[in-house]
C-alpha cells in the first residue's frame, strides 16, 4: 500500500498500515493484536486455549512465525545471494515448525480446530505455493516437511477457509506483477 489513505492514518497514526479493525469507537491495529481482541470479544468459537501454559506455548509460536516470516518473504522480494540466504532462514524456520510446534496426530496446530497459531502461520497454505510457483523453488516439500503439508491440505479443508481463499489466478497475476516492480528497483 504505496498510497495511504487520510483513514488508515487516522485510525493507525503509528504504524500507519493495515490490517486495522473499528469495533464500534475502539480501533484495533496488528493482525495479531486483532485475533486475541475477536477471541475475547466472541467467545463462542475460542482461538486461545484458557490453559495459562496452552496460552503462553501459543503466544511464543506467533511471535516465533511473526518474527521469522520475512525470510519466505525475502525469498520473494530478491535473486542472487541474499535470496539463497532468505531460502536458507526460511528452510530453518519451516525445520524448525515441523519439529516443535505441529504434533504427531494434530490436524492443526492447536488439535482439530483453529486456533491463533493457524491464523498466524495462515498466510502460508495459500501464499506460499504462490510464491514458489513465482520464484521456481520448492520450499515446503513434502518429503522433508510432511507434517506442514499436512497441516495446510487440513487448514485449506475448513469451510470457513476455503470459502475465502483469493482466487489462485488472479492472486497469482497480481504477486508476479508485485516481484516484476520489485526486481525492477533492485
Amino acid at each position: 500500500m504505496s498510497q495511504k489513505s487520510s483513514l488508515l492514518m487516522k485510525y493507525n497514526p503509528i504504524h500507519k498500515k493495515v490490517p486495522v479493525l473499528i469495533h464500534g469507537d475502539k480501533t484495533i491495529c496488528e493482525s495479531m493484536v486483532i485475533v486475541e481482541y475477536i477471541d475475547d470479544t466472541w467467545q463462542l468459537n475460542p482461538l486461545l486455549s484458557t490453559d495459562p501454559y496452552d496460552r503462553a506455548m501459543t503466544r511464543f509460536w506467533v511471535t516465533y512465525i511473526e518474527e521469522k516470516s520475512n525470510s519466505t518473504w525475502n525469498v520473494f522480494c530478491n535473486i542472487g545471494e541474499e535470496q539463497q540466504n532468505a531460502i536458507k532462514e526460511s528452510l530453518e524456520m519451516f525445520k524448525t515448525i515441523e519439529e516443535n510446534a505441529l504434533g504427531e496426530d494434530n490436524k492443526l496446530f492447536g488439535g482439530e480446530n483453529i486456533g491463533i497459531v493457524d491464523i498466524a502461520f495462515g498466510g502460508y497454505a495459500h501464499w506460499l505455493e504462490i510464491i514458489e510457483e513465482i520464484v521456481g523453488v520448492k520450499l515446503l516439500d513434502p518429503h522433508n516437511f510432511p507434517k506442514l503439508n499436512k497441516w495446510i491440505k487440513n487448514f485449506k479443508q475448513v469451510q470457513a477457509i476455503k470459502d475465502n481463499l483469493p482466487n489462485h489466478d488472479e492472486m497469482f497475476v497480481y504477486m508476479k506483477n508485485v516481484r516484476e516492480k520489485m526486481l525492477a528497483s533492485l
